[in-house]
């Protein structure tokens, strides 16, 4: 008999402040969405209320399809806690339970939508694979034994490993601290797993008497945590853009590495490592996970478990770690092309295709997605450049909570374009220093430039161009890298084919604004073309791919190869913005944010 259902493709996303799920049909449209927002992320604010806010300073509200966790300590919540100044921690059992219950929520809107399309007489949906997206470098370690969490998850932003990191630095050779970057394509830092268990073993009595034993620990990130716990075979497993982040891969093999491993004086031998896959195959089947025997609190409801029971066996076939899937799920997926994330920071990855490329300018190595059942020129490990900018939709909040400037966030672009330009001045959003490329722990936020002719619209545009000049600087390092000249940005306009980077394609709150977009364009000048992502969840959305992509059989895809993916998510939601801004304007106010650049430098010297 023929199957007459229409396939979707689930996908669950664990972001740092809140799990989702959602159900994507093969235009990557979304056929049902649901998202718990961890209560932690809350701020009273002046006037003694409670507000829950997005990394870009909106303000977010419970509706039928979001969640705000409680914060009641008798009930599940809260999911993160800040023990410490710099302490990041989240409850693994309960980063699984959200992600389960927001999947269930659901199926529970497809089987209604099923009963309206059964009226009208069209084919069921049908939930076909299942995606993983997921915060990497997060820290787990749990029991072989009786698979309960050991420790809280060490979050990727937490920075408890500072000690550790600073003594590597000076006690370690430099020349073999930069092997074993080539070899792992990261520097020594705060962020990756590696000095996060190194802390554990050193801190913790209980995981370092496990250790010692060599039989029951087991490692791994958000993505090896949920997979095991979400097939019935408990595949232990991490995909190569979430293997990558953790300083053990090497990044030419996908194996694990014994240097790095001596480096931090672990042994695989008494710690568990998952095994390094692909980012799109059949990791194995889902099922309801016991969360009460992993020591979770609370409980899923009887109608939840029956719901959940029905997508029993559907293969768990795609894994990308949260920027890989956002690269994904961008469209930017081919060689040349990058995409730029703006949250509280911004996170940009360059793809370079088949070519692992060891920045000279601080960026990092990372695996933007592989998969494998594809034909053969598209089925590679495509690598990438990744850097970060510590401050973009934040500046937005600053502007507006600390100088009232707007009201709202939503407010910056319309009071931006009320001037054509600046008039002269210049914002460094450098509050806590300066990113790739200028690496700076010294700089501080500054501002030049002003006159008596200066505006609010001045100062608000001056910001925004703050963010977008971090990002140019920073697509130019990578580009340099990859072999690009190094005045490529203001050549004339370049082919997708051949330019060293011919697209950035966006997504987050700031990419929303037309305005901002558009300053964007006008500061990476007519090379680069500046496109919004079709969809606002490109993170889940990337994950989705990576799962529907993944059958060996071309006729079992929900998209046969990329150009079917392009062809078929792009379509007439594409927004792309093109300079227009003048040769000599734009070369000219570039040396003016250099000279800014400059100024802002070594402000706060590190013995004061």
């Amino acid at each position: 008999m023929t199957d007459k259902s229409t396939q979707l493709i689930a996908s669950i996303d664990i972001g740092t402040t809140s799990s989702r799920a959602i159900l994507f049909n093969r235009k990557g449209e979304e056929v049902a969405k649901h998202q718990i927002e961890y209560s932690t992320t809350a701020n009273t604010t002046e006037d003694g209320k409670t507000h829950i806010y997005t990394a870009e300073g909106i303000t977010i509200t419970a509706s039928e399809d979001l969640e705000i966790e409680s914060n009641d300590n008798s009930n599940a919540g809260p999911t993160l806690r800040f023990p410490n100044p710099g302490w990041v921690e989240v409850k693994p059992a309960h980063v699984l339970a959200n992600g389960v219950q927001c999947l269930a929520a659901c199926v529970v809107t497809m089987e209604r939508l099923n009963k309206e399309r059964a009226e009208k007489g069209e084919a069921p949906y049908r939930i076909t694979n299942i995606g993983i997206a997921n915060m990497r470098e997060t820290t787990i370690l749990w029991s072989k034994k009786t698979g309960k969490s050991i420790n809280y998850g060490i979050v990727w932003n937490d920075t408890r490993t500072a000690d550790i990191v600073n003594k590597m630095k000076s006690t370690v050779d430099a020349a073999h601290l930069e092997k074993l970057r080539q070899r792992s394509g990261l520097p020594i830092s705060t962020y990756f797993s590696a000095a996060k268990i190194r802390w554990l073993l050193d801190n913790d009595d209980e995981i370092k008497k496990l250790y010692d034993q060599g039989d029951d620990l087991m490692f791994g990130t958000i993505d090896t945590w949920l997979i095991y716990n979400l097939t019935k075979e408990n595949s232990y497993v991490s995909d190569v853009t979430n293997a990558s982040r953790t300083m053990f891969m090497n990044i030419e093999t996908f194996e694990y590495d014994d240097e790095l491993f001596k480096l931090w004086d672990i042994s695989p031998k008494k710690i568990s490592f998952p095994k390094i896959v692909s980012s799109s195959e059949f990791y194995g089947s889902f099922t309801v996970p016991n969360l009460a025997k992993l020591g979770y609190p609370g409980a899923l409801s009887e109608v939840a478990i029956s719901k959940l029971k029905h997508i029993e066996n559907v293969p768990i076939s795609g894994c990308l770690g949260d920027q890989s899937a956002s690269l994904v799920g961008q469209l930017a997926l081919r060689k040349g092309a990058a995409k730029c994330t703006y949250g509280t920071g911004c996170f940009l990855l360059y793809n370079t295709g088949e070519k692992h490329l060891i920045s000279k300018h601080g960026a990092l190595t990372t695996v933007g997605f592989w998969f494998p059942s594809l034909t053969k020129d598209e089925n590679f490990p495509h690598y990438a450049l990744e850097g970060s900018i510590a401050v973009a939709g934040s500046v937005v909040q600053w502007l507006r909570d600390n100088l009232r400037l707007i009201a709202k966030a939503q407010d910056i672009g319309p009071l931006a374009s009320l001037v054509p330009n600046s008039g002269g001045v210049v914002f460094v959003p450098a509050f806590s220093g300066l990113f790739a490329p200028y690496w700076d722990p010294e700089a501080r936020g500054t501002i030049l430039g002003l006159t008596q002719y200066t505006s609010a619209s001045h100062i608000a545009r001056a910001a925004l161009e703050g963010v977008c000049y971090q990002a140019r600087a920073i697509l130019k390092a990578m580009a340099s890298d990859a072999g690009a000249a190094e005045d490529f940005l203001d050549q004339s306009v370049g082919t997708y084919e051949h330019a060293p980077l011919s697209l950035l394609a966006v997504d987050g709150g700031m990419s929303k604004s037309d305005e901002v977009m558009q300053i964007q364009a006008d500061i990476l000048g007519p090379c680069v073309t500046v496109r919004r992502s079709p969809n606002s969840e490109a993170t889940a959305l990337g994950a989705a791919i990576a799962a529907g992509v993944s059958n060996p059989d071309p006729n079992k895809r929900l998209w046969t190869d990329l150009t079917d993916v392009v062809e078929a998510i792009g379509g007439e939601s594409d927004e792309s913005f093109e300079s227009k801004s003048e040769d000599k304007d734009r070369r000219t106010h570039w040396q003016l944010w250099e000279r800014a650049i400059e100024r802002a430098k070594g402000w706060i010297p590190e013995d004061s």
